[in-house]
């Protein structure tokens, strides 16, 4: 018998799906136009992806309920990019598009108790493809 996964507490869910459609919100009205939301395979889940121009974009977005975008910014640390560089590889090779472009995007999302909205951080090719593939090695 497996051992259940732990849940995520119902008001982070909330509070990570609230960012999520803000973050696609945003994106949109950019003019990127979003493809998938939480995509999941063995190597981690990827928040949003997305088309900008004919290049592909993986967004990963961090949110926090204070006015500092600094410790979610730092939370995208290299074992992390590791992760949704492999995410994105399968993602590429499961939809059979390793020949566009990508990069990683990361978007931070500030919510001080009083706001109704984000204050939104978008960061573009806020880093290279990380680990031993470099995404179609």
């Amino acid at each position: 018998m497996s051992t259940p996964t732990p849940r995520i507490p119902w008001w982070r869910r909330w509070f990570g799906s609230r960012s999520e459609r803000a973050a696609g919100r945003y994106l949109r009205r950019l003019g990127y136009r979003i493809i998938a939301r939480n995509y999941s395979c063995p190597h981690g889940e990827l928040d949003l992806i997305a088309v900008d121009g004919d290049g592909i974009v993986f967004v990963e977005v961090r949110s926090t309920e204070g006015t500092d975008p600094e410790r979610p910014t730092e939370s995208v640390d290299v074992a992390k990019q590791t992760k949704l560089t492999r995410s994105a590889l399968h993602f590429l090779q499961a939809k059979n598009l390793l020949n566009r472009p990508t990069r990683f995007d990361v978007l931070i999302l500030c919510w001080p108790a009083s706001a109704s909205e984000p204050e939104i951080y978008h960061h573009p090719h806020a880093f290279e493809a990380v680990g031993r593939f470099q995404m179609h090695s």
